[in-house]
């Protein structure tokens, strides 16, 4: 059975990287992200079709994460040095083009396991998007078929009702009041 990973401690992790800029490689941890929130995000595998159209959304959007102090990770089950090609290849060849943010290799399969997207007959991960908070707790995921791409708007909207610091109704929308308790 499923573990519940919402309201708890987010798995650790660390990683390599192949840097958005595609020049360079690094590493990401969970706690190179303590005092911010973090969206991270499962795709199956490089250079496939739905995934870049996520990943540049996500990219295209990160002024906008970054105005809400929150970073994006993306990770799959490629090497860095995979995703250093998919992001130094142009966008009209089914490539990336540059990134505002890193991709992260988990050729181990352990974090995507840890984070329950791992599919494990396959060796790739399911479309997973979790949002950690500042103090490392998780406090949203989704996860779909790897056929439906995800929405960068809902991810959006969901990271501001969390940080809200309120009760939220369905359809709650930045601006909206919170709900109150008497």
């Amino acid at each position: 059975m499923a573990e519940r990973l919402v309201g708890k401690p987010a798995p650790d992790f660390t990683m390599e990287t192949a840097l958005g800029d595609g020049t360079d490689f690094g590493t990401a941890s969970l706690s190179d992200y303590k005092g911010k929130w973090l969206v991270l995000f499962f795709y199956p595998l490089d250079f496939t079709f739905v995934c870049p159209t996520e990943i540049t959304a996500l990219s295209e959007a990160a002024s906008t994460f970054k105005d809400l102090k929150t970073e994006v990770l993306g990770v799959s089950v490629d090497s860095k040095h995979s995703h250093r090609a998919w992001i130094n290849t142009a966008r009209e060849d089914n490539g990336l083009g540059k990134l505002n943010f890193p991709l992260a290799a988990d050729l181990t399969k352990s974090v995507a396991r840890d984070y329950g997207v791992l599919i494990e007959e396959e060796g790739v991960a399911l479309r997973g998007l979790f949002i950690i908070d500042p103090e490392g707790e998780l406090k949203y995921q989704v996860v779909n078929h790897n056929d439906v791409g995800r929405s960068v708007e809902e991810t959006l909207r969901v990271l501001q009702a969390l940080q809200s610091g309120g009760l939220c109704p369905m359809n709650w929308k930045p601006g909206d009041k919170n709900l109150s308790v008497k």
